[in-house]
Protein backbone atom coordinates (compact mmCIF):
# COMPACT_ATOMS: atom_id res chain seq x y z
CA UNK A 1 0.00 0.00 0.00
CA UNK A 2 1.18 3.68 -0.90
CA UNK A 3 1.20 6.96 1.07
CA UNK A 4 1.53 9.23 -1.75
CA UNK A 5 0.20 10.70 -4.92
CA UNK A 6 2.16 10.55 -8.35
CA UNK A 7 1.58 14.32 -10.47
CA UNK A 8 2.84 15.74 -13.47
CA UNK A 9 6.45 15.93 -14.02
CA UNK A 10 7.73 13.83 -11.28
CA UNK A 11 5.63 15.32 -8.55
CA UNK A 12 4.07 14.26 -5.79
CA UNK A 13 1.70 14.00 -2.37
CA UNK A 14 3.07 12.58 0.54
CA UNK A 15 -0.03 11.42 1.78
CA UNK A 16 1.24 10.29 5.17
CA UNK A 17 0.14 13.43 7.71
CA UNK A 18 -1.83 16.36 7.51
CA UNK A 19 0.93 18.56 5.58
CA UNK A 20 0.27 16.86 2.72
CA UNK A 21 3.75 17.91 1.68
CA UNK A 22 3.82 18.47 -2.49
CA UNK A 23 7.52 17.70 -3.41
CA UNK A 24 9.06 18.05 -6.32
CA UNK A 25 11.78 15.22 -7.52
CA UNK A 26 14.65 15.26 -4.73
CA UNK A 27 12.67 17.30 -2.34
CA UNK A 28 12.05 15.93 1.42
CA UNK A 29 9.22 16.97 3.36
CA UNK A 30 8.75 19.27 6.69
CA UNK A 31 9.00 15.90 8.58
CA UNK A 32 12.57 15.29 7.22
CA UNK A 33 12.47 11.42 6.14
CA UNK A 34 10.40 11.54 3.55
CA UNK A 35 11.42 12.49 -0.05
CA UNK A 36 10.29 12.43 -3.70
CA UNK A 37 12.28 9.87 -5.82
CA UNK A 38 11.86 10.24 -9.48
CA UNK A 39 8.37 11.11 -8.70
CA UNK A 40 7.33 8.08 -5.93
CA UNK A 41 7.92 9.10 -2.15
CA UNK A 42 10.49 7.04 -0.41
CA UNK A 43 10.45 6.50 3.39
CA UNK A 44 14.09 7.64 4.41
CA UNK A 45 13.64 5.70 7.95
CA UNK A 46 11.98 2.55 6.66
CA UNK A 47 13.90 -0.31 8.90
CA UNK A 48 16.38 2.57 10.50
CA UNK A 49 15.76 2.59 14.49
CA UNK A 50 17.14 5.51 16.65
CA UNK A 51 15.85 4.62 20.00
CA UNK A 52 14.35 0.96 21.35
CA UNK A 53 13.52 -0.17 24.71
CA UNK A 54 11.24 -2.43 26.38
CA UNK A 55 8.58 -0.46 28.81
CA UNK A 56 6.20 -1.02 30.81
CA UNK A 57 2.87 -0.13 29.22
CA UNK A 58 2.07 2.54 31.81
CA UNK A 59 5.05 4.63 30.28
CA UNK A 60 3.55 5.53 26.98
CA UNK A 61 1.37 6.91 28.80
CA UNK A 62 -1.29 4.29 28.75
CA UNK A 63 -3.30 2.94 31.74
CA UNK A 64 -6.30 1.76 30.56
CA UNK A 65 -4.69 -0.39 28.09
CA UNK A 66 -3.16 -3.89 28.97
CA UNK A 67 -1.78 -2.30 32.41
CA UNK A 68 1.14 -4.47 34.22
CA UNK A 69 2.31 -5.19 30.82
CA UNK A 70 5.22 -5.05 28.48
CA UNK A 71 5.80 -3.31 25.17
CA UNK A 72 8.31 -3.01 22.39
CA UNK A 73 9.03 0.49 22.41
CA UNK A 74 10.99 2.41 19.61
CA UNK A 75 11.15 5.31 17.40
CA UNK A 76 13.43 6.81 14.27
CA UNK A 77 14.46 10.31 13.51
CA UNK A 78 12.29 13.22 12.60
CA UNK A 79 9.18 14.69 13.10
CA UNK A 80 6.57 17.13 11.24
CA UNK A 81 5.83 19.12 14.51
CA UNK A 82 8.99 21.59 15.85
CA UNK A 83 7.41 21.68 19.46
CA UNK A 84 10.12 23.87 21.45
CA UNK A 85 9.46 21.76 24.54
CA UNK A 86 10.32 18.41 22.97
CA UNK A 87 12.02 15.68 25.41
CA UNK A 88 13.13 13.55 22.66
CA UNK A 89 14.74 16.78 20.60
CA UNK A 90 17.95 14.58 20.21
CA UNK A 91 16.10 11.87 17.41
CA UNK A 92 12.97 13.97 16.81
CA UNK A 93 15.22 17.47 15.48
CA UNK A 94 17.95 15.19 13.91
CA UNK A 95 18.33 14.88 10.35
CA UNK A 96 21.45 12.81 10.04
CA UNK A 97 19.90 9.55 9.31
CA UNK A 98 22.42 6.82 9.33
CA UNK A 99 24.32 8.73 12.46
CA UNK A 100 21.61 7.80 14.73
CA UNK A 101 19.91 4.47 13.42
CA UNK A 102 20.30 0.64 13.50
CA UNK A 103 18.68 -1.41 11.46
CA UNK A 104 16.18 -3.81 11.95
CA UNK A 105 13.28 -5.20 9.86
CA UNK A 106 10.07 -6.02 11.00
CA UNK A 107 10.29 -9.59 11.29
CA UNK A 108 12.74 -8.76 13.73
CA UNK A 109 11.44 -6.20 15.88
CA UNK A 110 8.59 -8.75 16.01
CA UNK A 111 10.60 -11.87 17.40
CA UNK A 112 12.40 -9.09 19.83
CA UNK A 113 8.89 -8.38 21.22
CA UNK A 114 7.95 -12.19 21.57
CA UNK A 115 11.22 -12.76 23.08
CA UNK A 116 10.81 -10.29 25.60
CA UNK A 117 6.86 -10.98 26.20
CA UNK A 118 5.64 -8.32 25.25
CA UNK A 119 2.05 -7.73 24.85
CA UNK A 120 2.67 -4.92 22.44
CA UNK A 121 4.65 -2.81 20.37
CA UNK A 122 4.71 1.29 21.12
CA UNK A 123 5.45 3.16 17.84
CA UNK A 124 7.08 6.30 19.90
CA UNK A 125 9.37 8.42 21.20
CA UNK A 126 8.99 10.12 17.74
CA UNK A 127 5.97 10.68 16.15
CA UNK A 128 4.85 7.61 14.31
CA UNK A 129 3.03 8.75 11.50
CA UNK A 130 6.18 9.92 9.51
CA UNK A 131 7.45 6.40 9.21
CA UNK A 132 3.81 4.62 8.80
CA UNK A 133 5.09 2.66 6.13
CA UNK A 134 7.33 0.93 8.47
CA UNK A 135 5.02 0.62 11.68
CA UNK A 136 1.98 -1.02 9.02
CA UNK A 137 4.50 -3.82 7.81
CA UNK A 138 5.69 -4.33 11.58
CA UNK A 139 1.84 -4.32 13.11
CA UNK A 140 0.79 -6.54 10.90
CA UNK A 141 2.98 -9.67 11.92
CA UNK A 142 2.88 -8.56 15.17
CA UNK A 143 -0.96 -9.19 15.06
CA UNK A 144 -0.40 -12.36 13.47
CA UNK A 145 2.08 -13.42 16.98
CA UNK A 146 -1.36 -11.77 19.12
CA UNK A 147 0.84 -8.73 19.77
CA UNK A 148 -0.88 -5.44 19.55
CA UNK A 149 -0.09 -2.54 18.39
CA UNK A 150 0.21 1.43 20.50
CA UNK A 151 0.72 4.35 19.05
CA UNK A 152 1.97 7.60 20.69
CA UNK A 153 1.25 10.45 18.34
CA UNK A 154 0.63 14.43 18.12
CA UNK A 155 -2.73 13.35 16.49
CA UNK A 156 -1.68 15.15 13.05
CA UNK A 157 -2.38 12.14 10.61
CA UNK A 158 -3.30 12.67 7.34
CA UNK A 159 -7.11 11.05 6.98
CA UNK A 160 -5.74 8.07 4.99
CA UNK A 161 -3.33 7.22 7.58
CA UNK A 162 -6.21 7.49 10.48
CA UNK A 163 -8.53 5.40 8.40
CA UNK A 164 -5.80 2.60 7.66
CA UNK A 165 -5.07 2.48 11.30
CA UNK A 166 -8.00 1.08 12.22
CA UNK A 167 -7.26 -2.10 10.92
CA UNK A 168 -3.62 -2.56 12.47
CA UNK A 169 -3.55 -0.20 15.50
CA UNK A 170 -5.27 -0.94 18.44
CA UNK A 171 -4.51 2.61 21.05
CA UNK A 172 -3.07 5.57 20.75
CA UNK A 173 -2.05 8.36 22.92
CA UNK A 174 -2.74 11.29 21.70
CA UNK A 175 -0.76 14.61 23.05
CA UNK A 176 -3.39 17.58 22.99
CA UNK A 177 -1.01 20.47 23.56
CA UNK A 178 -3.38 23.16 23.31
CA UNK A 179 -6.23 24.72 22.57
CA UNK A 180 -4.74 27.79 21.36
CA UNK A 181 -5.20 27.29 16.89
CA UNK A 182 -2.63 29.99 16.94
CA UNK A 183 -0.41 28.77 19.31
CA UNK A 184 -0.17 25.21 16.90
CA UNK A 185 0.41 27.17 14.27
CA UNK A 186 3.37 29.38 14.95
CA UNK A 187 5.11 27.03 17.80
CA UNK A 188 4.21 23.85 17.18
CA UNK A 189 3.73 23.99 13.32
CA UNK A 190 0.45 21.82 13.08
CA UNK A 191 -3.49 22.60 13.07
CA UNK A 192 -5.45 22.47 16.29
CA UNK A 193 -8.10 21.62 14.25
CA UNK A 194 -6.86 18.52 12.59
CA UNK A 195 -5.64 17.00 16.19
CA UNK A 196 -9.16 17.82 17.44
CA UNK A 197 -10.71 15.50 14.03
CA UNK A 198 -8.82 12.82 14.51
CA UNK A 199 -8.82 12.47 18.10
CA UNK A 200 -12.75 11.92 17.53
CA UNK A 201 -11.82 9.91 14.37
CA UNK A 202 -10.11 7.19 15.76
CA UNK A 203 -12.25 6.87 19.32
CA UNK A 204 -14.79 6.14 15.75
CA UNK A 205 -12.39 3.44 14.75
CA UNK A 206 -12.48 1.33 17.73
CA UNK A 207 -9.02 2.48 18.73
CA UNK A 208 -8.82 2.98 22.58
CA UNK A 209 -7.39 6.25 22.74
CA UNK A 210 -5.92 8.16 26.16
CA UNK A 211 -5.42 12.10 25.56
CA UNK A 212 -1.84 13.86 27.12
CA UNK A 213 -1.24 17.19 27.60
CA UNK A 214 2.26 18.53 28.64
CA UNK A 215 1.37 21.55 30.95
CA UNK A 216 3.55 24.18 29.86
CA UNK A 217 3.91 27.20 32.47
CA UNK A 218 2.48 30.40 30.81
CA UNK A 219 2.04 28.51 27.22
CA UNK A 220 -1.00 26.20 28.01
CA UNK A 221 -1.85 26.48 31.55
CA UNK A 222 -4.60 29.35 32.16
CA UNK A 223 -7.71 28.01 33.73
CA UNK A 224 -9.40 29.24 30.71
CA UNK A 225 -7.91 27.00 28.05
CA UNK A 226 -7.47 23.78 30.90
CA UNK A 227 -11.47 23.82 30.47
CA UNK A 228 -11.59 24.35 27.14
CA UNK A 229 -9.44 21.15 26.55
CA UNK A 230 -11.23 18.88 29.22
CA UNK A 231 -14.71 20.36 27.98
CA UNK A 232 -13.36 18.75 24.57
CA UNK A 233 -12.28 15.35 25.95
CA UNK A 234 -15.63 14.76 27.77
CA UNK A 235 -17.83 15.78 24.71
CA UNK A 236 -15.97 12.92 22.84
CA UNK A 237 -16.02 10.80 25.67
CA UNK A 238 -16.17 11.59 29.72
CA UNK A 239 -14.59 8.56 30.46
CA UNK A 240 -11.91 9.03 27.48
CA UNK A 241 -8.47 9.12 30.24
CA UNK A 242 -6.45 12.55 30.22
CA UNK A 243 -2.97 12.45 31.61
CA UNK A 244 -1.99 15.68 32.98
CA UNK A 245 1.92 16.06 32.68
CA UNK A 246 4.83 18.48 34.25
CA UNK A 247 7.06 20.10 31.88
CA UNK A 248 10.51 20.32 32.55
CA UNK A 249 13.09 22.94 31.05
CA UNK A 250 14.17 21.20 28.03
CA UNK A 251 15.55 22.06 24.56
CA UNK A 252 14.20 25.93 23.44
CA UNK A 253 11.99 26.40 26.58
CA UNK A 254 15.05 26.40 29.26
CA UNK A 255 13.97 29.47 30.35
CA UNK A 256 10.73 28.58 31.65
CA UNK A 257 9.74 27.38 35.21
CA UNK A 258 8.70 23.43 35.46
CA UNK A 259 5.43 22.89 36.40
CA UNK A 260 4.07 23.46 39.64
CA UNK A 261 2.11 20.68 41.83
CA UNK A 262 -0.44 23.40 42.35
CA UNK A 263 -0.73 23.38 38.62
CA UNK A 264 -1.51 20.06 37.88
CA UNK A 265 -3.80 20.14 40.71
CA UNK A 266 -5.55 23.25 39.51
CA UNK A 267 -5.96 21.16 35.81
CA UNK A 268 -6.98 17.99 37.60
CA UNK A 269 -10.11 19.52 39.54
CA UNK A 270 -10.98 21.13 36.09
CA UNK A 271 -11.23 18.16 34.72
CA UNK A 272 -12.86 16.76 37.53
CA UNK A 273 -15.54 19.63 37.31
CA UNK A 274 -16.22 18.73 33.43
CA UNK A 275 -17.09 15.51 33.90
CA UNK A 276 -13.95 13.68 32.77
CA UNK A 277 -13.91 9.96 35.01
CA UNK A 278 -10.03 9.19 34.89
CA UNK A 279 -7.57 11.95 35.54
CA UNK A 280 -4.10 11.53 35.86
CA UNK A 281 -1.17 13.04 37.20
CA UNK A 282 1.94 12.67 35.23
CA UNK A 283 5.92 13.29 35.55
CA UNK A 284 6.16 14.18 39.03
CA UNK A 285 6.07 10.69 40.75
CA UNK A 286 2.24 11.15 41.87
CA UNK A 287 0.52 8.18 43.07
CA UNK A 288 -2.47 7.48 40.14
CA UNK A 289 -4.93 4.46 41.26
CA UNK A 290 -7.52 3.75 39.20
CA UNK A 291 -11.13 3.64 41.23
CA UNK A 292 -14.14 2.23 40.45
CA UNK A 293 -16.92 4.71 38.93
CA UNK A 294 -19.16 3.03 40.47
CA UNK A 295 -18.06 2.18 43.61
CA UNK A 296 -14.98 3.74 44.41
CA UNK A 297 -12.80 0.49 44.98
CA UNK A 298 -9.23 0.88 43.99
CA UNK A 299 -8.84 -1.48 40.59
CA UNK A 300 -5.74 -1.10 39.44
CA UNK A 301 -2.76 0.57 41.93
CA UNK A 302 -0.18 2.26 40.61
CA UNK A 303 3.32 3.94 41.86
CA UNK A 304 5.31 5.70 39.46
CA UNK A 305 5.27 3.51 36.41
CA UNK A 306 4.78 0.46 38.18
CA UNK A 307 1.41 -0.85 38.23
CA UNK A 308 -0.86 -3.67 40.46
CA UNK A 309 -3.76 -5.08 39.65
CA UNK A 310 -5.73 -5.71 42.99
CA UNK A 311 -9.51 -4.88 42.21
CA UNK A 312 -10.12 -5.70 38.53
CA UNK A 313 -11.29 -9.35 37.45
CA UNK A 314 -10.63 -9.79 33.97
CA UNK A 315 -12.73 -6.29 33.10
CA UNK A 316 -14.94 -5.73 35.56
CA UNK A 317 -14.77 -4.70 39.21
CA UNK A 318 -14.27 -7.58 41.94
CA UNK A 319 -16.82 -5.94 44.36
CA UNK A 320 -19.56 -4.36 42.65
CA UNK A 321 -18.89 -5.81 38.88
CA UNK A 322 -19.32 -2.97 36.96
CA UNK A 323 -17.23 -3.11 33.26
CA UNK A 324 -13.86 -0.62 33.44
CA UNK A 325 -13.62 1.45 29.88
CA UNK A 326 -10.36 0.12 28.25
CA UNK A 327 -8.95 -3.18 27.07
CA UNK A 328 -7.88 -5.81 29.74
CA UNK A 329 -6.99 -8.81 27.92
Amino acid sequence: MKFYKELEDNKAVCLLCSHYCKLKDGQTGICGVNKNVNGKVENLVYGKVAAINIDPIEKKPLYHFLPTSKSLSFGTVGCNFKCPFCQNWGISQEKNIEAKSKEYSPKELVQIAKNYECASISYTYNEPTIFYPFIRDTALLAKKEGIKNVFVTNGFESKEVVEDMASVIDAANVDLKSFQSEYYKKELGGRLDVVLKNIKRMKELGIWVEVTTLIVPTKNSSTDELKEIASFIASVDRFMPWHISAFHPDYKEQDLPPTSLDMLLNAYNIGKEVGLEFIYIGNIGFENDTLCPGCGEVLIQRRGFGAKIVGLEKNRCKKCKRVLEGVYE
